[in-house]
């Protein structure tokens, strides 16, 4: 382990392993430490939702998860009868991909590697101090402890983070006051439960089928004192039989585990040099089983910001907008995964409220809103550079996620997203009207034709995919001039060397 690297990054889940690969591909020296030695067998999630996908196919790699798994068009809010219909959402990708979260771990490390970050596993973060400068990590290795100087170090250690307590960062939010248990087993008789949700006589059981074995995941009536005290089968067995009213054997636990409703989230996501993403930064009850997409979604946002100021010309304020945007897309995550758990609880008082919700997501704008909130497609960042213009204001576009346009670049055809993979900024410009000279290096930019869109002018595109500014042919003008949007996007104009 090098005594030096631009940023470190602590965790090799989802969120570590992306950051770190955002990070590389903007050039920067990003090492990943990971206390475990080798990655856990057992898993929570088992999907990518379609903002995930979208990400992921803005940097070319999208295709190597699709060929893993099922796509599914629908998703739950709260239970099954509020199924949603995803294909009414506004995205290229309207479903959900079944993919272990180990898997979607082993794909974004080999893309980490393919990118040359180093990874060291078996290494533990223990200690850590930092000063206007630097930021040095004290790390126990199996040869000893190290101590690494970096420019920064990320923290994706998860619920419990190391770093965020190390840093001193608060994490406000409540306590779990429920816990379900989830166990993965196989049935003794395969056709005593059936997949999907059964109710019995103390409450429901959800059964969802895996590769030789089930997942059971039901309400845990009286966990222990001690949260981390194990589950055992003979438990789970008593669980299961109870919530059912009846006998259901199982065998052959291959995880058993509880999991409780704990909602917190850090206060700051960026303190000095010390920055929080994925579980670190946020915990909330596990409906809609998005973590694994959240974490994706804050380390694409991260990463482009992160690089753009250990490289030294980032905006002032460019990390602090990290916070602003992924800590409210946080709030968000916070307040709809709480109301499906009580959508999905088994309080009477919610009876009529449930009702009303399944009638609701039976209308159509209704069904596509609550499917974009969920999934994070209808994710809209301010990027407003103007005091005076109210967030929102503008061009629909604008603050979101570019749609993928097919485009005609140099006489060949290409796409927003194929445009995106080498993760720097992008200048579409439609008319031979604009410019990003000052910004070579840091912004692509291209003359372009859209036969979907003639009315384009031109179209500004963050390194995370959000429209920054737009302009049309039909007269709307843009709330700020472009060299304004470049500058808080992209750092100042460079100065041209005198000849």
């Amino acid at each position: 382990m090098d005594g030096e690297a631009d940023v470190i990054v602590v965790g090799a889940g989802p969120a570590g392993l992306m950051v770190a690969g955002e990070l590389a591909l903007a050039g920067v020296r990003a090492m990943v430490v990971e206390r475990h030695a080798r990655r856990p067998d057992q898993c929570r999630g088992f999907n990518l939702n379609a903002r995930s996908l979208e990400l992921l196919d803005r940097r070319g790699i999208a295709e190597r998860f699709l060929a893993e798994g099922p796509t599914v068009t629908y998703a739950m809010f709260g239970d099954p009868r509020r199924t949603l219909d995803l294909g009414l959402m506004g995205t290229d990708h309207p479903y959900v991909l079944g993919i272990a979260q180990t898997r979607v771990e082993e794909l974004l490390e080999q893309w980490a590697e393919e990118l040359r970050v180093p990874i060291h596993r078996g290494c533990e973060v223990v200690g850590l101090d930092q000063d206007d400068d630097r930021v040095t990590v004290s790390v126990r290795t199996p040869e000893g402890e190290r101590r690494v100087r970096a420019a920064y170090v990320v923290g994706c250690d998860g619920a419990r983070s190391t770093v965020r307590k190390l840093a001193g960062i608060g994490f406000p939010g409540t306590a779990a006051t429920s816990y379900s248990l989830l166990g993965d087993v196989e049935l003794s008789r395969a056709d005593d439960l059936p997949f999907g949700v059964t109710a019995g006589e103390h409450g429901a059981v959800f059964v969802i089928p895996r590769p030789g074995y089930v997942r059971i995941v039901t309400a845990d009536p009286g966990p222990p004192a001690e949260r981390d005290a194990p589950v055992t089968l003979d438990y789970f067995q008593g669980v299961l039989d109870h919530t059912l009213g009846r006998n259901v054997p199982i065998e052959a636990p291959r995880w058993l585990t509880r999991f409780g409703n704990a909602a917190r989230q850090a206060d700051r996501y960026v303190a000095g040099r010390v920055v929080l993403a994925g579980d670190a930064a946020h915990i909330h009850p596990p409906a809609g089983a998005v973590g694994v997409n959240v974490a994706l979604a804050d380390a694409v946002n991260l990463g482009w910001k992160l690089a753009a100021v250990v490289q030294g010309w980032g905006a002032p304020g460019l990390l602090r907008s990290y916070h602003d945007e992924r800590h409210a897309a946080g709030e968000l995550v916070l307040r709809h995964t709480r109301v499906q758990e009580l959508l999905g609880g088994d309080d009477p008082r919610l009876d009529p409220l449930r009702e009303l919700f399944t009638d609701l997501a039976a209308i159509e704008p209704v069904n596509r809103y609550l499917g974009e909130l969920t999934t994070g497609v209808s994710t809209r960042y301010d990027v407003s550079t103007r005091y005076d213009v109210a967030p929102g204001q503008g061009h629909p576009w604008l603050g979101r996620l570019a749609p993928n346009l097919a485009l005609t670049v140099d006489g060949e055809a290409t796409s927003v997203a194929r445009l995106l993979r080498a993760g720097r900024g992008v200048l579409l410009d439609f008319t031979e009207g604009v410019s990003a000279d000052g910004w070579a290096g840091r912004v692509d930019a291209h003359l372009a034709r859209c036969e979907q869109h003639p009315d384009l002018a031109a179209l500004l595109i963050r390194p995370d995919g959000h429209t920054a500014w737009l302009a049309t042919r039909t007269g709307d003008r843009p709330q700020t001039p472009l060299t304004d949007a470049l500058t808080t996007w992209f750092g100042p104009e460079a100065v041209p060397a005198p000849r």
